[in-house]
């Protein structure tokens, strides 16, 4: 399916995109007392946990930084924007598996399926982070317009994510290991990630290693937006763009050519 088809496609099942999407955000909290609410108490929960614990309790501060919130703020940023993405990945890998039976009884164009995971993420990227804009707002942490460069950083996360996560949503329908493994690896790809430590406390060889890990540059990118409130280094994010678009690419060519044995394999 030509790139203009697949566009139209998903146009023309708009109204089973957003759908599905509204029923499994109402499916999260359907038998809660609270219902909806928890989208707002869990973040803030844990924005006002991390804040209390790490800048008033350990006194964690960053080097340079001598501000009060300053390694909350460094730690929100990383985790937040980690959470989208494990989201969004973890959640590829296994989409075509969790709707098996919806593909198999069903014709609608099986692109719609990582779309609905994309747009599930986002709704829950955006109760989050945007309590966590309030949050910056009260404490006087507000980055200023340099904020409006958070949107090409997350452009370039979710491209990559997106890509990553097709990638390995038709691997695991064919090698059900690749599900296993990725979870694994999601593990100790955080703890690889500056997010809650500063790269440049790392000893020299680590921080070399550093340079290969695409989310590395990401999370230095959201610190110098939200914490320095500084421009990031654009060059460094080229790599993990180019890299995003492969991996999008890759992710296309393999579900296109792959899509009929899915069907069969689910």
């Amino acid at each position: 399916m030509k790139l203009p088809a697949m566009l139209n496609g998903l146009w023309a099942y708009r109204g089973f995109i957003l759908g599905s999407v509204k029923r499994e955000f109402q499916a999260k909290y359907r038998n809660s007392l609270l219902g909806a609410a928890w989208t707002v108490l869990n973040p803030l929960a844990m924005i006002v946990v991390y804040t209390v614990i790490f800048s008033n309790v350990m006194g964690s501060r960053l080097p340079g930084n001598p501000g009060g919130f300053a390694y909350s703020i460094y730690l929100c940023a990383g985790i937040l924007t980690w959470g989208l993405f494990a989201e969004i990945t973890s959640r590829g890998q296994t989409v075509f598996l969790e709707n098996a039976n919806l593909i198999k009884k069903l014709s609608f164009p099986r692109m719609c399926l990582p779309v609905i995971v994309v747009l599930n993420a986002l709704v829950n990227f955006a109760i989050v982070f945007g309590l966590f804009t309030l949050f910056l707002a009260v404490t006087g942490n507000f980055p200023g317009t340099i904020y409006l460069a958070l949107l090409p950083v997350l452009l370039v996360q979710i491209l990559f994510a997106v890509g990553l996560g097709m990638v390995l949503g038709v691997l695991n329908v064919f090698f059900r290991d690749v599900g296993q493994f990725f979870t694994i690896l999601l593990q100790f790809w955080f703890w690889f990630t500056p997010i809650v430590y500063v790269a440049t406390a790392l000893p020299a060889g680590i921080q070399d290693l550093m340079a290969y890990n695409p989310l590395a540059a990401l999370a230095g990118a959201y610190h110098a937006i939200l914490v320095h409130a500084e421009m990031p280094d654009w060059r460094s994010l080229l790599p993990v763009t180019l890299l995003g678009l492969g991996s999008c690419v890759l992710g296309m060519r393999m579900f296109r050519k792959r899509s009929g044995e899915m069907v069969d394999e689910l």
